[in-house]
C-alpha cells in the first residue's frame, strides 16, 4: 500500500469512524474507494472528501446538502461556485444555529427561574409542617 492509498481499518483509526460508516457515505455516493475485490482503498481524493463530510455533519449540514456541495468542486471554475454556495449555505446554517442558541438560552433562563419558584414552594411548605408539628 503506497502513502497514496489507505485501507478502511487505515481510514477508520485516521477518522475515528466505523467501516459501517465508510460504507454508508459511499452507498450515497459520497466517497469514492478503489474497489479490489472485497477490499476498498480510499485515495488522497476520498480523505479530503471525508475531512469535508465530518465537518459539514459538525456544523448540521445534511447529506444530501454536503453531496451537492462536493460535487460543484468539478464545476471547472477553480472553485469559485463551491466555495461561493459553501459560504451561503454556511452563514443560513450559522443564522439557523445563532437561532438555536437563542432559544436554548431562553429556555435555560425560564427552567432556572421555575426552579427557584419550586425551590420557594418546597421551602415554605416545609416550614409550615413544622409550624404544624
Amino acid at each position: 500500500m503506497t502513502d497514496e492509498l489507505m485501507t478502511i481499518r487505515a481510514m477508520c483509526d485516521a477518522f475515528e469512524v466505523t467501516p459501517r460508516t465508510l460504507r454508508f457515505y459511499e452507498s450515497k455516493e459520497l466517497l469514492f474507494p478503489i474497489r479490489d475485490g472485497q477490499k476498498r482503498l480510499f485515495t488522497k481524493r476520498d480523505r479530503a472528501r471525508l475531512k469535508l463530510i465530518l465537518r459539514g455533519k459538525r456544523f448540521g449540514f445534511s447529506l444530501e446538502e454536503i453531496r451537492q456541495l462536493l460535487d460543484l468542486y468539478h464545476v471547472g471554475d477553480q472553485q469559485h461556485t463551491q466555495l461561493s454556495r459553501t459560504y451561503e449555505v454556511g452563514l443560513e446554517r450559522l443564522s439557523e444555529l445563532e437561532r438555536q442558541r437563542d432559544d436554548l438560552n431562553a429556555a435555560i433562563s425560564d427552567l432556572k427561574e421555575q426552579l427557584k419558584w419550586g425551590e420557594r414552594m418546597l421551602a415554605s411548605i416545609g416550614a409550615q409542617k413544622k409550624v404544624a408539628e
